[in-house]
């Protein structure tokens, strides 16, 4: 049989469970998720091999109008899964009407690849409101093969991958067979970090935080990382230190135990905190923390 592989690629709004789709298809935990919004900030790829195919996911920010130059270049990634893409997977949930940018919505519905919308969350919907949704979907982008999922659940993601496998066009492998994403293990780990600020601090801290790993060294047993926590101002650092750096080391307890999960290996870990001001308007910083590639 033929070999087959190709790029699909997953966008949507913030908030549609991007993520959970994308690691259920891997079945690792590659991409970070939370409930807030901009969870994602980079595009991850996930790779997964059969014996003849090679499905190359692409999980990218939830599109959003961008309000500052961070998110622009969040935008970017988006932009980018539409150029490469095989196959295309919008993703939307139950209750939801449109995209939050029309422009992006246009590439969509003129696209001349594949293109699978995937209603997401049929869990929280009863079977008038899903046939609802489908028949309203299927007028609003004609061009789109309608599959109803609970990525959570994973309801009917099997069904998924397999039409995806159906649809890849016939090519050799992109990547090495034993490879399951294109990032480093630092990414890994300044994700890590990040999920765990995400789910204990609320406000703006979470989005004015970028981590750099400084030090990631492996031994036989252990992995031993450096990892430094940058804020925008000293009144965030504070926060996120918290009293008597309570609130520091009950990240890093979080992240060390997930970390030991993914790697297999005990970690020892150490954080710090750094002000590297309005990081997020500055496109040398940006371009530091992998963003304006």
């Amino acid at each position: 049989m033929e070999h087959q592989a190709g790029f699909v690629n997953i966008i949507g709004n913030p908030n549609v469970g991007k993520s959970t789709l994308m690691n259920a298809f891997v079945g690792e935990r590659l991409s970070i998720i939370t409930s807030k919004a901009q969870t994602t900030r980079h595009r991850i790829l996930g790779i997964v091999n059969g014996d003849d195919f090679q499905v190359v996911l692409s999980d990218t920010p939830g599109i959003i109008k961008p309000a500052y130059e961070m998110q622009e270049s969040m935008m970017q990634f988006v932009k980018s899964a539409f150029e490469d893409a095989d196959i295309l997977i919008y993703m939307v949930e139950i209750g939801e009407k449109d995209l939050k940018d029309e422009a992006f919505f246009n590439k969509i519905i003129h696209a001349k690849i594949p293109v699978l919308l995937l209603l997401n969350k049929i869990d929280n919907s009863n079977q008038e409101q899903l046939e609802e949704q489908v028949a309203f979907w299927a007028e609003k982008v004609p061009n789109a093969e309608i599959f109803p999922i609970s990525a959570l659940k994973n309801f009917n993601v099997p069904e998924v991958f397999s039409r995806i496998i159906e649809l890849l066009p016939a090519s050799p492998p992109y990547y090495p067979k034993d490879t399951l994403t294109d990032k480093p293990e630092r990414f890994f780990v300044n994700e890590t970090i990040r999920e765990k600020i995400l789910l204990n601090y609320s406000k703006e801290i979470p989005y004015a935080v970028e981590i750099e790993t400084e030090e990631f060294i492996e031994d036989e047993s252990i992995i031993r990382i450096r990892s430094v926590i940058m804020v925008e101002r000293d009144t965030q650092k504070g926060i996120i230190i918290g009293h008597k750096g309570e609130a520091l080391k009950k990240v890093g307890i979080e992240a060390r135990a997930d970390l030991e999960k993914f790697f297999g290996k005990q970690i020892h870990i150490e954080l710090y905190v750094k002000v590297n001001k309005n990081w997020r308007s500055n496109v040398n910083q940006l371009r530091r923390f992998g963003y304006n590639q």
